[in-house]
């Protein structure tokens, strides 16, 4: 496995890849990798002929007083994880290979980036700006036939499919599930921020969820409702930031889950800050929801698990 720090050594050898007839699928991260990532990779190499991993911090898309000097760095980690998992290579520029001194090209997608995370008072437009150019750079560096995501960031998943609509890229994006520690948690790279309490107050997050799925498996169908026994089951975090029940596609809000519906939350335990969601699906042939506390692999009927947003 290779790991390249410049776009010209990237480009060369995908060059001599594309020139060899292999498909090529991308693994966006800011490393600090976990199962979750890892899983992207697994199915990255069982589906192409190269699999680019890229480790790279984007300041862009943290917002003013957010984590961006404490945001974990393992790179030597990272790049054994990866090569572990058959990835053929690791690209971890540094920031003044990605960002020019006098940079001044932002890509931004409007609409759905102005709700939930994006909301105008928490000023995530911002942090949609930036993943927004720094993905728009990376397929633009990397020109992958197929490029990967977790289902757990729904919002950004569902920003990055818009912006390679809009503007033509020819990258299949994929959406893989969530992956969850085995008492529900969802992995992610800040939950090494939570101290040991916090780690189990942490997990009245996917109680949540889980509440909401076992009353739409029971039949309910009025958000209101189901508000109600999330909220119930989030007494343990600091705050909540948003408990929202949105359409799957527009990420507009519904008071009654008549189509496929994103339950999202995020919520503040200590100074971290954690997101999550699962997705409710009325139709009469996906009449379930997901449960939060397991795992994709133990959860093989759950909806649609690789439904790309």
């Amino acid at each position: 496995m290779l790991t390249l720090t410049t776009v010209d050594e990237l480009r060369a050898e995908l060059d001599a890849a594309r020139l060899g007839g292999r498909s090529i699928g991308l693994v966006p991260t800011m490393g600090a990798l976990h199962e979750g990532h890892l899983s992207l990779i697994d199915r990255s190499v069982a589906e192409n002929g190269v699999t680019v991993v890229t480790v790279f911090v984007n300041p862009t898309q943290f917002r003013p007083g957010e984590d961006l000097d404490a945001y974990p760095r393992q790179l030597a980690d990272d790049v054994a994880l990866a090569s572990e998992r058959g990835a053929d290579i690791v690209f971890a520029p540094a920031a003044d290979e990605v960002y020019a001194d006098d940079h001044s090209t932002t890509v931004s997608v409007g609409g759905i980036t102005e709700s939930l995370c994006g909301a105008p008072e928490r000023r995530g437009h911002q942090h949609f700006d930036g993943v927004t150019t720094v993905v728009a750079k990376l397929f633009n560096m990397v020109q992958p036939d197929r490029a990967y995501f977790g289902q757990k960031d729904a919002q950004q998943l569902a920003v990055i499919r818009r912006m390679v609509r809009d503007l033509n890229f020819r990258t299949a994006v994929i959406a893989c599930p969530t992956v969850r520690e085995a008492d529900g948690l969802a992995m992610s790279s800040r939950n090494a921020y939570l101290s040991g309490k916090e780690r189990v107050r942490a997990l009245a997050i996917s109680r949540a969820l889980r509440a909401v799925s076992e009353s739409f498996l029971a039949g309910e169908r009025e958000v209101t409702k189901l508000a109600m026994l999330a909220r119930a089951e989030l007494f343990d975090v600091d705050s909540v930031e948003y408990l929202e029940m949105v359409d799957f596609e527009t990420l507009e809000p519904v008071s009654e889950i008549t189509d496929a519906t994103l339950v999202a939350i995020a919520a503040h335990v200590g100074n971290t800050r954690l997101i999550d969601n699962i997705l409710l699906d009325p139709s009469p042939d996906n009449s379930s929801g997901i449960d939060p506390n397991t795992t994709p692999r133990e959860t093989p009927s759950a909806i649609h698990q690789s439904r790309t947003l």
